[in-house]
């Protein structure tokens, strides 16, 4: 149970904790967001809301009630909350460049350049406007280059512009500092810059970015799960660099859906997603199932080293998991780049067929979470969830492409593969009190 309280546990509870949780019939849940997730805990067997500020067992929170209540909440045992404290070392934008620049560095010195050039996976950043002088240096060493500014705290495309010239963002800087010299004026939100990537990979003459979702259930050890499911978001309208100006910046450049819909030829019923099995079919019939297997291994490095990457400065705590959306484009040599890291990837669905994959990926992250202690804490799949990371890399020995059958297959997660999960509950829980949705 959790109340809001700041005494300690007393010592003569500890023994029964066990007991306790054995002896309730249901899991009290507290939900502080009306999307999929609602929905899924509604319809989990023995599961039962708890509304205002009443004791719960589960919290599936936003950030800001996080930020507010955490350090003032007394958690059991056996509580479990959807975040860490400090998720924004790896979400904010700013912050994760900065974690994952030290730790390039940090490999270089401690292991050599070969490895830390494993890390080369995002693009060349600076932080605004306290890495400006740094930053012009590099501007002026690749003229005619177009950079991407973008709010370190804003997410679904908002206030992001691209630029070719310093002229460009002339009044950004003349706002920054005239928020400096006024010491009782708000001071200028931060950006970073970025180096736009200038030929990413298209699918009929669209950009697209990747949305993977990768479930943290401890820093330390660092124990991370990789989903099968997850979708490529389009853009509306042909790539082109002819153009990097505000009016075709939204529906060109810009893959976000919360972006996307508002354009006037957008089709609602269709939506502007692939599912990730479309996707690596697609690229899979195109390129070759060799090459494809090395595009996958390669995101699995990114996913992993970015998580290492802020392994030392999260606060680890038993009470808290972390799911997180990973935004992956794609350039014409299939390099994947980590654009950003979602500590809150949105819920909301854009269609039928999103509804029922986020459906599928919530509720299996409720299953690995396991407050009904059904698991034994040595799987290396639950559902639609891969175990790839346990304080080291995690290897299967029924190592096979699902997608196209018994093939070869030699990539450790199955990202884009067959996501049989249903199948694979009902054997794992023997039975498993699967509901089915109405």
């Amino acid at each position: 149970m959790s109340k809001h309280k700041t005494s300690g546990n007393k010592a003569s509870n500890d023994s029964g904790k066990s007991e306790e949780r054995e002896g309730r019939s249901c899991v009290r849940y507290k939900c502080g967001l009306l999307n999929t997730i609602q929905d899924v805990l509604k319809q989990r067997p023995n599961w039962v809301e708890v509304k205002d500020d009443g004791e719960w067992d589960f919290n599936w929170c936003d950030v800001g009630w996080l930020r507010e209540n955490f350090d003032h909440s007394y958690l059991d045992e056996h509580v479990r909350i959807n975040h860490f404290r400090n998720h924004y070392e790896l979400s904010r934008k700013n912050l994760m460049v900065k974690n994952l620049k030290r730790y390039q560095k940090n490999l270089e010195k401690e292991v050599g350049r070969e490895e830390a050039s494993k890390c080369d996976f995002f693009p060349c950043t600076f932080v605004l406007p306290s890495e400006y002088h740094l930053f012009v240096e590099e501007f002026n060493r690749n003229p005619g280059s177009i950079w991407i500014m973008k709010p370190v705290a804003k997410s679904q495309g908002k206030g992001i512009f691209l630029f070719r010239k310093l002229k460009d963002i002339i009044d950004w800087k003349k706002e920054s500092s005239h928020s400096e010299e006024q010491k009782d004026a708000a001071p200028v939100e931060n950006y970073v810059a970025q180096r736009y990537i200038e030929n990413p990979y298209l699918i009929n003459g669209r950009k697209f970015d990747l949305r993977v979702y990768v479930l943290v259930t401890s820093y330390v050890p660092l124990k991370a799960w990789l989903y099968r499911d997850g979708f490529a978001r389009f853009s509306g309208t042909r790539f082109s660099l002819s153009t990097i100006d505000d009016k075709c910046i939204p529906y060109m450049h810009l893959t976000n859906v919360s972006v996307q819909k508002t354009a006037p030829n957008y089709n609602h019923e269709k939506g502007c997603k692939w599912q990730m099995q479309q996707l690596r079919r697609y690229l899979t019939a195109k390129h070759g199932r060799e090459l494809i297997e090395i595009l996958f291994k390669q995101m699995d490095n990114i996913f992993i080293r970015s998580l290492q990457s802020v392994q030392k400065v999260i606060i680890n705590d038993k009470h808290c998991f972390e799911l997180y959306g990973y935004d992956i484009l794609l350039d014409e040599k299939l390099k994947p780049w980590l654009i950003e890291v979602n500590a809150s990837p949105s819920n909301s669905p854009s269609s039928r067929e999103d509804y029922e994959m986020k459906f599928r990926l919530l509720e299996d992250t409720l299953n690995v979470v396991d407050m009904e202690g059904r698991l034994t804490g040595k799987e290396k799949r639950v559902g639609g969830y891969d175990l790839m990371w346990n304080n080291g890399p995690v290897y299967r020995e029924d190592i096979y492409l699902q997608t196209f059958g018994s093939s070869c297959f030699t990539a450790n997660t199955y990202l884009g593969c067959l996501n049989d999960r249903e199948k694979q509950l009902r054997h794992l829980f023997k039975p498993f009190p699967f509901q089915k949705r109405t």
